[in-house]
């Protein structure tokens, strides 16, 4: 049951740990547990109660919660509490729940939809319910104790799911409208440029320097069919089968929209250019010892396996990404400062704006 055609991007920071174990509710992100009870009793098929409240751990934007039942458990993504201060398009869980539900018949695996509730007045908040995925997230991307031939497997399963993503044909599922038509970058730069601005806390010079070079390096519109892009797709996002090098579930779909796959794919391949002791990232490591393909032979398996070719200088793509990543982060220190940001490790992620804008503008002097 899709409810609404919300069309667009949403403006909000994805969440950066959103399924990092549990804890008791936070305070500002309390509601009536009873009054879900009444409302799930009603829309899900086979609830039943007591219903027990966790909230997941991590997750900068949209909290997440878990509803445990003596017969199963399912996972609630909510806006937040009514105190925090939402941009205009922000925390659109709608739009989450709508390509998850348009997704489910294709080859991304994604968790099923149960409901949704935009009725506010049932819990002071819009919020979705779906399925609890047992299964494994992997935190960090050397994959520690595992055997070279189980990385390689691992990469290839993430390999094999975007590439599944961006082949989906978005008018069979429902999706055309996702998003805005036009020059997918020139709106992304412009949306981010904003939203950093809005959000800055202190002058980041490298973000000032982007903001005005970005739109002068932008690749020449390539005549590809839109895909959905998820938007923050990397390791740590995905449920793997608890003993499989199989993805069960892709999770945080609320940057999702339509636009230029490759841009998405060079978001997801920036962990060959981080450096795993400030982000998360595998730059500098021993890939062929590990097992992990380096960043030219991964970016050849998705090419054949889309058919897409890159157009345009691939510095620009990891550019763009860690200037976009870099205001994402900004906006969480912001958030800091205001009081309102829904997670413990908010600070430290909010610290590393600053250095991943400064990466962001060396890449972007390697553009010929």
């Amino acid at each position: 049951m899709v409810q609404g055609t919300q069309t667009g991007e949403p403006e909000q920071q994805p969440d950066y740990s959103a399924f990092e174990g549990t804890r008791p509710v936070n305070e500002r992100q309390r509601f009536d547990g009873d009054a879900l009870a009444a409302w799930l009793s009603q829309h899900v098929d086979g609830f039943a109660g007591p219903l027990t409240l966790e909230q997941f751990a991590g997750g900068q934007s949209n909290p997440t919660f878990k509803l445990v039942t003596p017969s199963r458990s399912y996972v609630m993504r909510a806006k937040p509490g009514p105190a925090a201060k939402l941009l205009p398009s922000a925390h659109a869980v709608e739009r989450e729940y709508r390509v998850m539900h348009g997704l489910a018949a294709t080859d991304v695996p994604v968790a099923n939809m149960l409901a949704l509730c935009e009725d506010e007045s049932v819990i002071g908040r819009a919020f979705y319910v779906m399925e609890f995925v047992e299964g494994r997230v992997l935190w960090d991307q050397s994959l520690p104790g595992m055997t070279p031939a189980e990385r390689a497997a691992i990469y290839d399963e993430m390999n094999r799911v975007i590439a599944a993503l961006h082949s989906v044909d978005v008018t069979a599922i429902g999706l055309a409208d996702y998003g805005k038509p036009g020059n997918y970058f020139a709106r992304q730069i412009g949306r981010w440029s904003k939203q950093y601005v809005a959000s800055e806390t202190e002058p980041i010079d490298a973000m000032q320097r982007l903001i005005e070079w970005l739109p002068q390096h932008m690749p020449a519109e390539t005549g590809e069919r839109a895909s959905v892009v998820h938007g923050d797709y990397r390791l740590d996002n995905l449920i793997f089968h608890p003993t499989e090098p199989r993805v069960l579930a892709v999770l945080d779909w609320e940057l999702s929209t339509l636009g230029d796959p490759l841009a998405d794919f060079a978001y997801h391949c920036m962990a060959w250019h981080v450096d795993p002791a400030q982000f998360r990232g595998i730059a500098g490591l021993d890939w062929a010892a590990l097992g992990i393909p380096d960043e030219a032979q991964y970016v050849e398996r998705y090419c054949k396996r889309t058919g897409f070719e890159i157009h345009g200088d691939w510095n620009f793509y990891l550019a763009y990404n860690m200037f976009r990543i870099a205001a994402i982060l900004q906006g969480i220190m912001k958030r800091v400062v205001d009081g309102t940001a829904a997670s413990a490790q908010a600070l430290d992620a909010g610290r590393r704006a600053k250095p991943m804008a400064e990466l962001a503008w060396r890449y972007a002097q390697k553009v010929r």
